[in-house]
């Protein structure tokens, strides 16, 4: 079972207990994608150069310039693993910070990280912090759907399965993976719920991999969240829902 997780605007600023070091590329994981990720983090830094047109590309106020000097500095800046340096809702409610060696292991072989600057990531990926989303357009570059889609889609093609695919659609967006199985967070009256959405697929992520078997159906998956206490449900055999109440 693999879990392709979405990324999260906000990232730690810190080392996260990696070393350190400045970026390498051709230390990341899937290697296939190293030249449209050189090209692209190329792009991002020239647009840094420019503060004004780094605000209308990334949709950002004034406020946020340190975002901008981030993406200035991304070949010199300090890395993290994957896993800490995205904050935010669904990675608290997944908690990595507080798993144990066993479960550190488990989520290498078990989780993927979606990214809009380096198309897919594997927790122990170095990274420094920077600011893209899935639908930024950047100069030079242009629409990172067209960008990412003819290279990305043979890499997400060819995870083995099966694939729980809990990205956000922007990310969907920019490749398919057409073999996974989706996941919809619904409230009670059976609707698709936005508030809820990153911590309830966090919680679920956090229970699959925690699990010490690692499931192989979807059977499997319905189990282990059902012992977590969550109520996760079949919908077809492409979708699953998780209800909030």
């Amino acid at each position: 079972m693999l879990i392709v997780l979405p990324p999260s605007e906000s990232k730690s600023a810190g080392s996260g207990g990696s070393d350190g070091a400045p970026l390498d590329l051709e230390s990341l994981s899937s290697p296939e994608l190293t030249p449209t990720r050189r090209k692209l983090i190329d792009a991002v830094v020239d647009l840094a150069a420019d503060v004004e047109a780094s605000r209308a590309a990334l949709g950002l106020s004034a406020k946020q310039d340190a975002e901008i000097a981030r993406n200035a500095a991304l070949w010199t800046s300090p890395t993290a693993p994957a896993l800490s340096r995205y904050t935010g809702v669904l990675y608290d409610a997944l908690g990595a910070a507080d798993f144990d060696r066993h479960q550190r292991a488990r989520a290498e072989g078990r989780l993927a990280i979606a990214s809009a600057l380096f198309g897919l990531l594997r927790p122990s990926d170095a990274i420094p912090a920077y600011r893209l989303s899935a639908s930024s357009t950047v100069p030079g570059v242009g629409s990172l759907r067209k960008l990412w889609r003819p290279v990305l889609t043979p890499v997400l093609e060819s995870l083995p399965g099966p694939v729980l695919d809990m990205r956000s659609g922007g990310y969907v967006n920019l490749a398919p993976i057409p073999h996974a199985v989706t996941v919809r967070v619904v409230g009670p009256d059976g609707k698709t719920v936005s508030h809820f959405n990153k911590a309830y697929k966090g919680k679920l992520a956090a229970a699959l991999v925690s699990a010490p078997r690692e499931p192989s159906t979807l059977r499997g998956v319905l189990s282990i969240a059902n012992r977590a206490g969550l109520d996760l449900r079949q919908n077809d055999e492409r979708e699953l829902e998780l209800h909030t109440g």
